[in-house]
């Protein structure tokens, strides 16, 4: 059997979100599965906030068994790699195509789609598409929800160490005199207090928002005190100016009424994990801190990436359907309320009074959600396809 490898093509657009993912990726493919990644990245800077080892400055190099390169206008001449991922759609160099078009065996070409919760997704998952010109076929690979999707990216050990840093793995919906260690310490190393009687944690990592007002007045009058952990980003200047702030950085802590807001440095992966494990409730963007918030096993909301022709909505309202499935109908209609307030809706403070009324309700069926889809693997499922494609 010929030695496997793979060249992974992603170019960085709304900062993280497909850096986030093809860096977990092409780490599962090389540790987990053994093959040689090599991942082409065209800004290495925002990958950096991901990967803090990471040398921006460098064209080539090693970081955590994958090679690292920087994607340039001037592709060099490379091998191609016998499985090539096109990530969302970016368009790999030309003479790269023609290298895979020359070579024999030809490479297996996937293009790794968006994650959609929608129906249609079932039918063009794995449907081939022909080069125009060239004897090379790429196919479309969709993660998603069910066994006919490419499923999540799920690592082989978070669960055991999310259920580790939890303590016994079952969610928490009160506070407790003695919280796991796991996460007493990594509350500790951030300098956030211990808990109080009462007390929500929530993280909160999000685009720019108008709601974003209306939810922090909802907790600073709110019967409940908050205390929400804000990584340092594109939230940031929204947050402070609600304060009255110009800005904030990592470290500052703001307080009125009800609310507490702590800023916290933009992180790698493995400490957001933590976070998320950590928070009891979390607000999550876009795709890859979407799939991280439901392997937490806790109650999430999540903003969608806006279109200005609103078909977000329906990947929104998708995702909903499929995750409230089974729920209660009231505790359903509180998630519907909620997400639909925080991504243009209205009544944010109220349909946040709701879902927090159904947070036990939500918590319970937040661990049960990550156990119905931790089979479904898309690591395993996409070598699963080219091994049976090459």
């Amino acid at each position: 059997m010929r030695s496997e490898s793979c060249d992974i093509f992603c170019n960085v657009v709304d900062n993280y979100g497909d850096i986030g993912v093809c860096w977990r990726l092409a780490r599962q493919l090389a540790n987990e599965h053994g093959l040689a990644v090599r991942l082409w990245v065209d800004d290495l800077r925002s990958f950096g906030k991901l990967c803090p080892e990471l040398d921006a400055g460098l064209a080539e190099q090693r970081c955590r068994g994958v090679e690292v390169r920087r994607w340039n206008a001037d592709f060099p001449v490379v091998e191609p790699s016998t499985l090539v991922i096109e990530a969302f759609a970016c368009r790999l160099p030309q003479s790269y195509v023609g290298a895979m078009a020359v070579r024999e065996p030809k490479p297996v070409w996937l293009n790794l789609e968006y994650l959609s919760a929608e129906d249609w997704v079932e039918g063009c998952h794995k449907l081939p598409s022909p080069h125009p010109s060239l004897p090379l076929t790429k196919y479309f690979f969709f993660p998603g929800f069910t066994k006919k999707t490419g499923g999540l990216l799920l690592e082989r050990d978070l669960l055991a160490r999310r259920d580790a840093f939890q303590g016994d793995g079952s969610a928490k919906t009160s506070p407790t005199p003695a919280l796991p260690r796991g996460e007493r310490e990594f509350w500790r190393n951030l300098g956030v207090p211990e808990r109080v009687a009462g007390e929500v944690r929530v993280s909160l990592f999000s685009y720019e928002n108008e709601a974003m007002e209306g939810l922090l007045r909802g907790w600073e009058q709110g019967g409940q005190l908050v205390t929400c952990l804000l990584p340092e980003g594109r939230s940031l200047p929204q947050v402070a100016g609600y304060f009255g702030l110009q800005a904030g950085i990592a470290g500052d802590v703001w307080q009125r009424g009800n609310l507490r807001v702590q800023v916290l440095p933009f992180v790698e992966q493995e400490r957001y994990d933590e976070l998320l494990w950590a928070c009891d409730v979390n607000f999550v963007r876009g795709e890859d801190s979407c799939v991280r918030a439901q392997w937490a096993a806790k109650p999430f909301i999540w903003q969608i990436y806006p279109q200005h022709d609103g078909v977000h909505l329906a990947k929104l309202e998708a995702l909903r359907m499929r995750y409230t499935a089974g729920l209660p109908p009231e505790t359903a209609q509180t998630v519907r309320d909620l997400w639909l307030a925080w991504n243009g809706g209205p009544d944010i403070a109220g349909a946040w009074a709701h879902f927090a009324a159904q947070r036990g309700v939500l918590t319970r069926h937040g661990a049960e959600w990550a156990r119905r889809l931790e089979s479904n693997n898309l690591a395993l499922n996409l070598l699963d396809f080219y091994r049976q494609t090459e």
